[in-house]
């Protein structure tokens, strides 16, 4: 679970009674969508003939630029989590990772699920001894791709959530 019981205002848009505008959100959107794809091709070495979760990264960016709904970017979430199925670890946690920026249309705080998931993918891939170092770089450059207007929002909800997402966020 990295969602909190209780829904942050911050990542509630201004139309549901939050203070989300729609440029943060399509901001935090892009954001998880770059720490996706930054960790799709454990994914794709294991399931190259597979497009859903590449497709749910770029249905992401297509919610952001207009050209698609909100339910039908929505719905790439559903489709990237089952590619996911009965894979390895690191390509399963970075299929989990697309399917989780595609959800930040519908939920904005998905944001963080996204970058958890990719983080989770890279520790996956590597030995035992390496997982620690290799989290705590994967997520140094998941905050410098943070544009300045989410950087703060972004940083105090890992501080806030990190319990909830495996604690990946110690960087």
């Amino acid at each position: 679970m990295i969602l909190p019981k209780e829904r942050d205002p911050r990542f509630i848009t201004l139309r549901r009674g939050g203070s989300l505008t729609d440029s943060t959100h399509h901001s935090l959107a892009e954001w998880a969508a770059t720490c996706a794809e930054h960790v799709l091709y454990l994914f794709e070495q294991a399931n190259p003939d597979d497009k859903r979760p590449r497709q749910a990264i770029e249905l992401t960016r297509a919610w952001i630029n207009g050209e698609i709904p909100m339910k039908q970017a929505h719905q790439a979430a559903f489709a990237a989590n089952a590619a996911a199925k009965g894979l390895p670890d690191s390509a399963r946690f970075a299929a989990l990772a697309a399917g989780q920026a595609v959800a930040v249309a519908h939920v904005a705080a998905h944001e963080l699920g996204a970058a958890a998931y990719a983080i989770k993918a890279v520790r996956a891939s590597v030995d035992e001894q390496e997982k620690e170092e290799t989290g705590r770089r994967e997520c140094q450059w998941q905050r410098d791709q943070l544009s300045d207007t989410i950087r703060e929002l972004v940083l105090d909800d890992q501080s806030q959530r990190n319990h909830l997402c495996w604690s990946v966020f110690n960087c």
